[in-house]
């Protein structure tokens, strides 16, 4: 018996496969359809800077763009911000770029804001923004290239350039915040959203 007790099955709007994992270990199995937006066109639109404003605009127009084609369901929208101070940071172009961007996080603390939204019938019917903070080792060019050198092309599929929940987890002295928050997904308030609106058994 599944715990989702929706007419509709739950979509999530991304093609994360730790955002979908973990909803499917919280025991809600999902469609995944990635919206087909541009995210820095509707962020330049926008004129956001506050790094948390910006994930949760993204992480709307991701669960909207979807819910228009997905009618009648629960779509989940999510999105991620990396901030060194007043420094963002995307997703890195190559190994060049993922170079520059761990050596600029080396040795500090930067923030991540995560943002989850949940859209049925193209309404918002949740949103939340939650921050974890990160420090990372002191690393040298060297350091750096020994881990580029064997996490290889994935670090370009994730801000920052580093993946926590493998490889990355070497780069770091201390994080403060929720896991599910620096994987991408703030669960907890999420799932409490769907409690409360009598969306799940337990």
């Amino acid at each position: 018996m599944s715990i989702w007790r929706g007419d509709e099955p739950l979509i999530l709007a991304s093609q994360s496969g730790a955002r979908r994992m973990l909803l499917a270990n919280a025991g809600l199995p999902c469609e995944a359809v990635p919206a087909a937006i541009n995210e820095r066109a509707i962020q330049n639109e926008a004129g956001l800077v506050a790094p948390y404003e910006i994930a949760l605009h993204l992480a709307t127009a991701k669960a909207q763009a979807v819910s228009a084609i997905k009618p009648g369901s629960y779509v989940v929208g999510a999105d991620q911000t990396l901030a060194l101070g007043e420094r963002m940071f995307n997703k890195a172009a190559g190994r060049q770029q993922a170079m520059q961007q761990l050596l600029a996080l080396a040795g500090r603390t930067h923030a991540l804001h995560s943002a989850v939204a949940v859209v049925r019938n193209g309404e918002v019917a949740f949103s939340h923004v939650a921050v974890a903070w990160m420090t990372m080792r002191g690393l040298t060019e060297s350091d750096v290239a020994a881990y580029l050198d064997v996490a290889g092309e994935v670090v370009t599929s994730s801000v920052g350039a580093y993946q926590l929940e493998g490889l990355g987890v070497h780069l770091f002295d201390r994080i403060d915040g929720d896991h599910f928050t620096i994987l991408g997904l703030p669960l907890l308030p999420l799932l409490a959203y769907f409690r409360e609106a009598q969306l799940l058994r337990i």
